[in-house]
């Protein structure tokens, strides 16, 4: 690579109308340009990106709502970048140490979520926004990048899926960006619970 990531993604205009688009479907912007990059990664336990797809059922959300306390809109969870999960990268071989064999990398740039919360329930729209780049080994223009939602309650997984996001870099251009908005997901909630919200890249699913 001839360029860190920071030079390539110093193009910010880009992406703030990508973020735009988003916030335009009904969710809150939260960008990275504008918060230090170590207030939204994140820990979270690690366990969480390794769990099989996830929801609340049925039954945990009739239970929840039979109890539930009053709540309000602005308890809408933060929604961070899981530490680790904020880029990848694809190399012919796994030679990870020869810049010529970089097949791709992608890196994500910024997050958002808007929440509805009524009758012991949270209704998280949320959304991720980020940018394909294809590396000197790359000769088909294409690639599936793996991006996956969780949504943790006092630690505990009750959300958790994993989207292959399809992207082609049309010639002359080497790289492209993406959008992945997922919305209706229903979080049980009775009040005083630490609710966060992950999203980051999981090439190991």
């Amino acid at each position: 690579m001839t360029r860190s990531i920071s030079e390539i993604f110093s193009g910010g205009k880009a992406v703030h109308r990508a973020l735009k688009n988003i916030a335009g479907a009904g969710l809150v912007l939260v960008v990275l340009a504008g918060c230090g990059v170590g207030s939204l990664m994140g820990g979270g336990s690690d366990t969480a990106t390794q769990l099989a797809e996830t929801s609340p059922s049925a039954a945990q959300i009739s239970q929840i709502q039979s109890t539930a306390l009053p709540a309000i809109a602005t308890q809408c969870p933060p929604i961070k970048v899981r530490l680790g999960g904020e880029a990848i990268f694809s190399y012919v071989n796994n030679r990870v140490s020869d810049a010529q064999a970089l097949k791709y990398q992608a890196v994500i740039d910024g997050q958002s979520r808007n929440c509805v919360v009524s009758n012991g329930l949270i209704t998280v729209k949320m959304g991720v926004v980020g940018r394909l780049i294809l590396g000197p080994s790359n000769t088909r223009n294409s690639e599936t990048l793996p991006v996956r939602f969780v949504v943790e309650r006092n630690e505990v997984a009750v959300f958790s899926q994993l989207y292959e996001i399809p992207l082609t870099v049309t010639p002359p251009d080497r790289s492209t960006e993406f959008v992945k908005v997922v919305e209706n997901v229903a979080i049980p909630y009775l009040g005083g619970e630490n609710i966060v919200i992950w999203v980051g890249f999981d090439p190991r699913s």
